[in-house]
């Protein structure tokens, strides 16, 4: 994994993955870390046109569309008001349609 010199033996929360400055994109999924390829061009091309018919389409809903790198945090089942620490689930979708505006943060 390059310069990220962790223990991939060990999980990880969004506390840990908010520290982190690394040049390579990764993900943490249940605690561990699984690094992210550069996608190639075709995808991207996919990836644009999918953006940009989600967007029409959702004009006059209350919804919001990003692109990656967007972080988007999953926490954990039955747990409410959970803590950075809480989470062990952060990915970066290609795109992501969230229309509980409630869930939208700074982060």
């Amino acid at each position: 994994m390059g310069s990220l010199n962790l223990d991939i033996d060990k999980k990880y929360t969004y506390a840990d993955y908010l520290k982190w400055t690394f040049e390579e994109t990764v993900e943490l999924i249940r605690g561990r870390i699984f690094p992210m390829s550069a996608p190639l061009s075709n995808h991207q091309d996919s990836t644009g046109n999918l953006f940009n018919v989600f967007k029409t389409y959702l004009k006059t809903q209350p919804c919001k569309v990003y692109t990656a790198p967007f972080d988007v945090r999953l926490p954990k089942p039955l747990l409410q008001h959970q803590s950075d620490q809480d989470i062990e689930t952060v990915v970066q979708p290609d795109i992501s349609v969230i229309c509980d505006l409630k869930k939208i943060d700074r982060r």
